[in-house]
């Protein structure tokens, strides 16, 4: 006999399932780059990552001091 939270529970099911495989298609896409970075712009963005998990350090201390 068909219930109504066996219906829920199949319906959920495949919408999540069509969204895992929609998330997976596309990191299978994008999985490797199809551009080439020179060495600079290699550096340059290591200097903005290393720039934003300073501001985010100084974003958490100024955070804990206020605290």
């Amino acid at each position: 006999m068909i219930t109504i939270e066996g219906m829920f529970k199949t319906r959920i099911g495949s919408v999540i399932r069509g969204w895992t495989d929609k998330i997976t298609e596309i990191n299978r896409k994008y999985a490797t780059p199809r551009i080439r970075m020179s060495r600079g712009v290699k550096v340059v963005l290591l200097f903005l990552r290393l720039y934003l998990i300073f501001l985010v350090l100084l974003l958490g201390y100024k955070f804990w001091t206020i605290l």
